[in-house]
């Protein structure tokens, strides 16, 4: 990665995690408050379509930066396809992953730090915007998900696989919404279970080499 890539990235990386935060509250606000006027409604989108902007900005630059562009591209597919998916609605919180990313800067080289950001922010964001998700394409029809407790309850029971089968998605968007979730729980907990094994080997390592005798 060059240098000028380096400045670009710590740049961009605040501005990235606060419109990707305003783009959280955009999305959200509508789906929890079905009654809102349209002008708010009118608001929330404009800031849908901003962040999405940033992001594509960004984006381009990055790769206009890269020594090898092909490379770059399949290095960061998720980032492409946060750029091409905009008009699929539940695909537009991909952007989230920008949120994460810079949660994972912010947590410092500590792989205990990172595993703990990693393990909060990621479970609670996989739940919270596939609770979203999941009402807002639920919501109206004949499903038992109708409202936002609904939807967290069942985003809860999904990650963990506990699957109590009292809520679930009736509709082809809800289900591939569960289909992500299911997909993100797995992730994030294979990523944190080896990640906790390889900071307990270099632990056991250390102490082997702290206890074992020196050699004269």
């Amino acid at each position: 990665m060059s240098t000028l890539t380096d400045a670009w990235e710590r740049r961009l990386n605040l501005p990235l995690t606060v419109s990707t935060v305003l783009f959280l509250v955009a999305y959200a606000w509508p789906i929890l408050e079905p009654d809102l006027g349209p002008a708010w409604r009118q608001a929330c989108s404009l800031t849908v379509w901003t962040t999405w902007a940033l992001l594509g900005v960004d984006f381009v630059v990055r790769l206009w930066l890269a020594t090898d562009r092909w490379q770059f591209l399949r290095r960061n597919p998720l980032d492409l396809a946060t750029l091409l998916l905009p008009l699929l609605r539940p695909l537009r919180l991909l952007r989230l992953v920008t949120l994460l990313t810079a949660l994972n800067r912010y947590a410092g080289s500590s792989l205990r730090g990172k595993v703990g950001v990693y393990l909060v922010g990621s479970v609670s964001l996989l739940c919270f915007v596939a609770a979203l998700a999941v009402l807002d394409a639920e919501r109206g029809g004949e499903g038992p998900i109708q409202t936002f407790g609904d939807a967290l309850w069942w985003s809860a029971t999904t990650v963990t696989t506990v699957g109590y089968g009292d809520m679930f998605p009736i509709t082809a968007t809800g289900r591939l919404v569960a289909v992500a979730l299911m997909v993100g729980g797995i992730a994030t907990v294979g990523v944190v279970t080896a990640s906790l094994a390889s900071w307990l080997i270099d632990a056991i390592r250390e102490e082997r080499e702290q206890t074992s005798p020196q050699v004269p």
